[in-house]
């Protein structure tokens, strides 16, 4: 074969085999356009712009060539190549990719510090216990940096639908992280996968006419036209198809029927087993059923299988014609159809044989022995059964939560009794919503067969299918249903999955907004437990379900506990709790304890939810601390798929925005959030969206227009009604009704707040009644109603307090009180620079200028001149962190805190670490810092 055909035939080939290893790839026909972007993304990444890119296609359009030449390339540009190809028959076992994709910088384990040395070394340990999934993560995130710094490095995964769902779930975190690193990933799948590493997408197509043309003449010339012209139709463009067919057929064509193309792909390349020895299938057939063995085990197992020696000839005879490479000391097919194609041409006995005798070759490795012995068996084996159970029970009580899911499911499928069979299951259901695989939650969820679950199982199931689906449709139904199965689940004596469960329906009737019945029913039940009055669970279902009928009660416990601050469970029960009432200073502290537990814990789930202790933050005016949460909420929120809390930060981030002044982003984040599938059943982010169009109204000089989209808020036929967090924007809605002329609608709209605010004292009730009282109050009674609500007014909520001095002095300036109008605008210009509301802090300088006071114009404050992130990793360095530190905390590479650092210091004005402090308090007093060049980000 010439170097021109040998490329021509590139589908062929193993995605795994090492590009060292492949001739030179510059001859790939008719995918130009294609090399041309990987090129660019190579060269990217030397630059130190990392990246990734998902190549999806369907079987045959030359991925693994696409991969293989991308790796070769990179390899002689100076890059460090690690591959690695997903195993159907691996696809349950954790981390199993992984392990095998960083062998070749394996030995810079030992070298990292020791808690992202200890989670590897756990990970890919069959006897330790397993680490939470993004310790993992961000242990493989500062290897590869390490790795990188010296060289740079080039990750290629192929058939990533095969990949276990923990060695993903990395290579997305990794993915999300590799812009300031000299790191690119290419992944392959059949499919577009939305659990892929995120970055780039290839959709790979079959090739035109002429460059199909051209590879099939440059791989069998001497074709007849008639064979040509069929196989060019069969295979319609798909490269490996024009390179395997040909091999199958001579002058006429009955093997070219109208089979789908993949079964004629497989039946092509299983008939260039039919003339192998028998040794050599029987070792074809063992690697088909085990892909990752290594080659003497291989060749034991074939032995075994064949009643005589299997001997490197047998690999040799594999390898002469083209069926498998030699990458090391392991065999790999040329492409994954030859692997499914040998399984499954084989007899029904042979596949049995070969996985028993597996079986007994893996006996150093529990979890695969079993696995092979599971496969290895037909029908209900109720031994093997209880086998799988006792491995999996072993594995949770090590913490290995992920190796349990494939032994549950295994033994599911080998006993005989359906109710045995949905109880096992729900087990494998809850140990894979543990890890938040969702892939395999909902393939579990798909065999439970529900008509045999218990009132335990069934409220167990509920619970996982509310973490894996928060669907918005008839969400009146669905809490009842919650709240109907909680009581049976409780009744059967399981405490606490009812409580759990009943939380999540409680949950509901903040975010969906229940109506009264639902509200009343999980009440009710709640109750009907006679609960401990104090515990955080009860505290927060009461919050969320009945608030005004609780409220009080609910705020005054809340004061008085005294929790465990280090139980992140607890104080995200407390911090959410008094979050929906209303109560930011309560809920901020909570919910940032809750915070720093699930961080020290790499629980990024857990961490997103509790950032939404963000929006309490903007009433607090803490809206730089609210920007820099909201922002890492919402990357965490995408990337574990907490969209509940997607849309909650989203809005979140987007009032900031408004807030600040920064319209442009204000108006893309609330585009973003009205957009999501989710949205349009969810009144708690819809009430959210709306505060922000009216906001932006008002401060663009829209009254009427503000005024409208803010009372659309308090109609209950509006679907941006929420019958609790309207009253955040009471106030909005005051100042809009001033600036438009509609005082009077205003007090007609706010007729029941006095009585509710009674009802429910939290701070945002209090806000509401005392700022909408002063704001609207007739000219008569306005002094005594500013002096009442200043003195009423939470200490923490210091926007609501500079925004009534802003009123206050406007309206002392329209009674040409001139002179007693200066102080409140000061205070309130003073107050809106601090906390960086722009709008606000310029309508209080042309208030004081009409009241005959010049005012200068802010000086940028630090948030002006840094990104949410930035900001937070220069307060976290002038602390004194380190880089690995900071990202530690952060979740985010030492090298990439690094470069945030070189770009921090010339906008500051500084040189060196040890300026930092200084110059970030210079600037949050308003000072600028004095300008010069250079950075040094040791």
């Amino acid at each position: 074969m010439t170097p021109c055909t040998e490329e021509a035939a590139h589908a062929q080939h193993s995605s795994r085999v090492p590009p060292e290893t492949e001739p030179s790839p510059h001859a790939m026909i008719g995918r130009d356009a294609e090399l041309r972007q990987l090129r660019g993304l190579l060269a990217d990444a030397v630059g130190g712009r990392g990246g990734a890119l998902l190549i999806h296609g369907t079987a045959g359009l030359g991925k693994s060539a696409l991969l293989r030449t991308v790796g070769a390339e990179g390899a002689e540009g100076g890059f460090k190549v690690l591959s690695a190809a997903g195993v159907e028959t691996e696809l349950w076992l954790p981390f199993a990719a992984l392990q095998l994709l960083l062998q070749p910088a394996a030995d810079g384990i030992g070298k990292l510090p020791s808690p992202h040395r200890t989670a590897l070394v756990d990970a890919f340990s069959a006897t330790q216990t397993e680490p939470h999934i993004f310790r993992v993560a961000l242990a493989v995130l500062e290897l590869l940096a390490d790795e990188a710094d010296r060289q740079p490095l080039l990750l290629l995964v192929d058939d990533l639908q095969w990949i276990d769902s923990s060695s993903r779930d990395v290579l997305r975190f990794v993915a999300r992280r590799t812009r300031d690193l000299p790191v690119l990933i290419v992944a392959a799948s059949r499919a577009p996968d939305s659990y892929a590493p995120s970055g780039q997408d290839l959709h790979l197509q079959p090739l035109g006419r002429s460059a199909a043309a051209e590879l099939l003449d440059a791989g069998a010339p001497d074709l007849s036209a008639p064979l040509r012209a069929l196989i060019l139709e069969r295979a319609a463009g798909n490269p490996l198809a024009l390179v395997e067919l040909p091999k199958t057929v001579q002058d006429s064509a009955p093997q070219l029927d109208d089979l789908p193309l993949t079964q004629r792909l497989e039946d092509a390349f299983a008939a260039r087993t039919d003339s192998a020895s028998p040794e050599c299938r029987t070792l074809l057939l063992a690697l088909a059923a085990e892909p990752n063995a290594p080659l003497n085990r291989l060749l034991e197992v074939s032995s075994r299988l064949a009643g005589t020696t299997v001997s490197l000839d047998a690999v040799q005879e594999a390898v002469d014609a083209g069926l498998v490479g030699l990458v090391g000391r392991s065999l790999e097919f040329r492409h994954p159809l030859m692997r499914s194609a040998i399984y499954t041409r084989a007899t029904v006995a042979d596949r049995l044989a070969t996985h028993r005798a597996i079986a007994v070759a893996m006996a150093d490795t529990p979890e695969r022995r079993l696995l092979h012995l599971a496969a290895a068996t037909l029908g209900p084996d109720e031994e093997l059964a209880a086998k799988l159970e006792r491995f999996a029970d072993t594995a949770l009580a090590r913490g290995k939560v992920a190796s349990a899911v494939p032994a549950l499911r295994q033994a599911a499928e080998l006993v005989q009794d359906p109710r045995r069979r949905t109880e096992i299951l729900v087990r494998a259901v809850e140990s894979a919503s543990e890890i938040n695989d969702r892939v395999h939650t909902q393939l579990l969820l798909d065999r439970a067969d529900m008509s045999e679950l218990g009132p335990l199982e069934r409220a167990r199931l509920m619970v996982v299918s509310d973490k894996a689906a928060f669907e918005p449709d008839e969400p009146h139904r669905r809490i009842e249903d919650m709240v109907t199965t909680a009581a049976g689940a409780f009744d059967a004596g399981g405490v606490q999955v009812a409580e759990n469960l009943l939380w999540r329906a409680a949950a509901r009737c903040f975010f969906q907004d229940g109506d009264a019945r639902v509200r009343a029913l999980a009440a009710a039940e709640l109750d009907r437990w006679n609960p401990d009055p104090d515990a955080p669970v009860v505290l927060t279902v009461r919050a969320y379900t009945e608030p005004f009928r609780y409220g009080a009660e609910v705020i005054a416990r809340l004061g008085g506990l005294r929790p465990d601050r280090l139980d992140g469970r607890i104080m995200h029960f407390l911090g959410s709790g008094a979050m929906v009432l209303g109560d930011a200073t309560l809920a901020a502290r909570y919910l940032s304890l809750a915070a720093t537990a699930w961080r020290s814990q790499g629980r990024l789930g857990l961490l997103a939810r509790s950032l939404a202790g963000s929006w309490p933050r903007v009433y607090l005016g803490q809206l730089d601390r609210a920007r820099e949460e909201s922002g890492e909420g919402l990357a965490l929120a995408e990337e574990t798929g907490e969209w509940i809390v997607w849309l909650g930060v989203k809005a979140t981030g987007s009032l900031v925005a408004a807030l600040r002044g920064e319209n442009e982003d204000a108006e893309r984040m609330l585009g973003e959030l009205r957009a999501h599938r989710l949205f349009p059943g969810m009144p708690f982010a819809a009430v959210m969206a709306q505060q922000v169009e009216g906001l932006l109204a008002l401060f663009d000089g829209r009254a009427a227009e503000a005024y409208d989209a803010l009372a659309r808020a308090f109609d209950p036929a509006d679907p941006h009604y929420h019958s609790v967090s309207r009253w955040l924007l009471a106030p909005d809605l005051a100042d809009a009704a001033v600036a438009a002329g509609t005082v009077q609608r205003a007090r007609e709209l706010l007729d029941g707040l006095p009585e509710l605010a009674a009802r429910l004292p939290s701070e945002m009730m209090v806000v509401a009644h005392v700022y909408t009282e002063a704001v609207l109050a007739p000219d008569d009674t306005a002094e005594e109603h500013y002096a009442a609500a200043l003195a009423a007014l939470p200490a923490g909520w210091a926007l609501a307090r500079a925004r009534l001095h802003l009123h206050h002095g406007r309206r002392l300036r329209r009674q040409r009180h001139n002179v007693d109008a200066r102080n409140p605008l000061r205070s309130a210009r003073d107050e809106f620079d601090r906390v960086g509301a722009r709008p606000w802090a310029e309508m209080a300088r042309e208030q004081l200028r009409a009241a005959g006071e010049s005012s200068g114009r802010r000086h940028a404050n630090t948030s002006d001149r840094l990104s949410a992130q930035e900001m937070q990793i220069a307060v976290l360095a002038s602390r004194g962190l380190s880089n690995r530190e900071i990202g530690q905390r952060l979740f985010i590479s030492h090298r990439t805190v690094g470069a945030h650092l070189y770009r921090i210091y010339p906008r500051l004005g500084i040189t060196s670490r040890g300026k930092l402090a200084a110059a970030l308090a210079a600037l949050q007093d308003g000072h600028p810092p004095s300008e010069s060049s250079g950075a040094d980000a040791d």
